[in-house]
């Protein structure tokens, strides 16, 4: 196998890998489940990956990495800080990426035993937080914004959109997407001083 085709090969696992979380969970995931969902032997999977914790905690790393990519197009861009804004929240949101939300919720309950995976969720969480504080910042001293603490404000955003999106992930019809993203629009407008229509 060259070296090309054993990186596309890789990555044809991770992404694999995530798909296979994401329906059965970190805890129910068997490298035999990932073998058979690739096409490939259990033998290959583990030549790449020696344990199911290491493919486990890899294919997590490898779905932040994908979010990050996303994060760092928005961050880069040269859009004005409340275009990031409503981006970065589209983005965090389970209503911009639902079908990832299992997966993050099952990493942070099992980060609490995998030092491996509490370490990659932890540099995830963070980076949101931080580039979320950093747009807000960007937004105040252009006077878009009105906040006199950005980090502060990140948390508080990010702990609510965590929260909220941990209840319409699990339990069904407890919330609708549309009171979720009424809320976090709502509590975000606050914290920022705009109009919340001014969110959509």
């Amino acid at each position: 196998m060259t070296r090309r085709a054993a990186e596309i090969r890789l990555d044809a696992l991770l992404r694999t890998a995530c798909d296979v979380i994401v329906e059965r969970g970190l805890a129910n995931t068997r490298t035999a489940d990932v073998a058979q969902a690739a096409g490939v032997s259990q033998a290959l999977v583990f030549y790449h990956f020696a344990t199911k914790d290491r493919l486990l905690a890899q294919a997590f790393a490898y779905a932040v990495e994908q979010d990050l990519a996303r994060l760092d197009a928005v961050m880069r861009s040269t859009a004005p800080p409340l275009t990031k804004l409503r981006r970065i929240v589209r983005l965090y949101t389970p209503a911009g990426r639902a079908a990832s939300w299992p997966m993050w919720i099952d990493g942070w309950s099992e980060s609490l035993r995998t030092p491996e995976l509490e370490k990659v969720s932890r540099r995830l969480d963070l980076r949101w937080r931080e580039d979320l504080a950093t747009v807000i910042s960007d937004g105040v001293r252009d006077g878009t914004f009105e906040c006199a603490d950005a980090a502060g404000a990140a948390w508080r955003i990010s702990a609510v959109v965590d929260g909220l999106g941990v209840q319409l992930a699990v339990h069904e019809r407890v919330i609708s997407r549309r009171q979720f993203t009424e809320w976090v629009r709502v509590l975000t407008a606050r914290e920022l001083g705009l109009d919340p229509a001014q969110l959509d």
